[in-house]
């Protein structure tokens, strides 16, 4: 499924777009500060139906504007579809459609566009806290699993009711949701045991091609005989004086992380920004991998100023695994052309005031 137009009104800096989409996806140039990410982030809206960045859909809202309208038209092989998103200010209310459609669960929507995006932040996802990682595995699983969704929403709302419970001191009533955190916990973390163990390889080989010498490794750090619902009580037991202290949930997979590893060291430690940011785009081409896999289409690229921070040799490997010309569409944005890397084939588009113009091709020198 590929995107095929984009049409916004009111969203960020974008006062009205209507844009052609390319099949192969494009480059887009101009200044900071112009609306090349918010293009981006205006394309990977209908995926979650949320900002890439983590803003509130009225913060979406063009300064002066009532509200925001999208319109994404795919293109693929089982056919066309139309997703539209839009938020108001009056009444703080969100619509989405499919088909021109509206539904009312989200969950109908999650799937129709797939698209993996990176922002320079992401070197977060290895530099930065667990929640950062955690968000990482179930954005990536709940999109690939609707068996790992299903489980993931009760699972979170299992823990947030037992810690409701013990923070108004109810072990009784507290206890209670124990044997949903059994149940739907145990799915969640050996769904993501099963991730780390098929794509912990593919993450290694990924960030040594992109250049990296040094050995690096990925594990999974949480428990993981709680993959087994049977391991729960006595998990549970165990922590009850500490849970009722505290009231808050202290075992499972929602205090779990993945760790990253640069020989006996820490990545997040002893890495180097540019090792940093290279496993972080690797990680990102796992995503990409796993989605493909789970849906049989490969999912967008969506990648905000990735080359920057790179030498010109992992440039020159990375641009060579974006799929260019075999399939996938990839939209990269860059301050100027000669911050690509040679050989980048893409139809280019300037940014400028939240206008995008499109123009010939581009083939970095």
């Amino acid at each position: 499924m590929r995107a095929g137009r984009i049409e916004a009104t009111g969203f960020r800096n974008i006062g009205s777009l209507d844009l052609v989409l390319p099949e192969a996806g494009a480059v887009l140039l101009g200044p900071n500060g112009q609306g090349k990410t918010n293009l981006l982030e205006a394309i990977y809206y209908p995926v979650l139906f949320r900002s890439l960045r983590g803003a509130r859909d009225l913060d979406l809202v063009r300064h002066g504007d009532p509200a925001f309208h999208l319109r994404l038209e795919l293109h693929g092989p089982t056919g066309d579809h139309r997703v539209e998103a839009g938020f108001a200010l009056a009444g703080r209310r969100k619509r989405i459609a499919l088909d021109g459609a509206e539904t009312t669960r989200l969950n109908e929507a999650l799937g129709i566009w797939l698209a993996v995006s990176f922002l320079p932040t992401d070197v977060s996802l290895v530099a930065g806290g667990a929640s950062e990682r955690r968000q990482f595995l179930d954005r990536v699983l709940a999109l690939s699993s609707p068996t790992y969704l299903r489980a993931l929403r009760q699972y979170r709302a299992a823990v947030d009711q037992r810690n409701a419970a013990l923070r108004r001191g109810e072990a009784d009533a507290a206890w209670a949701f124990d044997p949903a955190l059994a149940r739907f916990g145990s799915v969640v973390t050996a769904e993501r045991l099963a991730w780390v163990e098929r794509y912990g390889p593919a993450w290694r080989a990924l960030t040594a091609g992109l250049g990296e010498p040094m050995d690096v490794g990925i594990r999974y750090a949480g428990r993981g005989d709680l993959a087994d619902a049977e391991a729960w009580p006595e998990a549970l037991a165990g922590q009850r004086g500490r849970d009722l202290g505290t009231g808050t949930t202290s075992v499972g997979p929602h205090r779990d992380d993945l760790a990253f590893d640069l020989g006996d060291a820490p990545l997040r430690v002893a890495g180097s920004t540019g090792q940093q940011r290279t496993a972080a785009v690797a990680l990102k081409l796992c995503e990409r991998d796993t989605l493909e896999a789970a849906r049989g289409t490969p999912p967008a690229l969506l990648l905000d100023d990735v080359f920057a921070e790179l030498d010109r040799g992992r440039q020159e490997r990375l641009a060579e695994r974006l799929g260019i010309g075999a399939g996938r569409q990839v939209f990269i944005t860059a301050p100027r052309a000669d911050e690509l890397p040679p050989g980048l084939d893409l139809p280019v588009f300037d940014v400028a005031a939240g206008v995008a113009t499109p123009r010939s091709a581009v083939r970095a020198a």
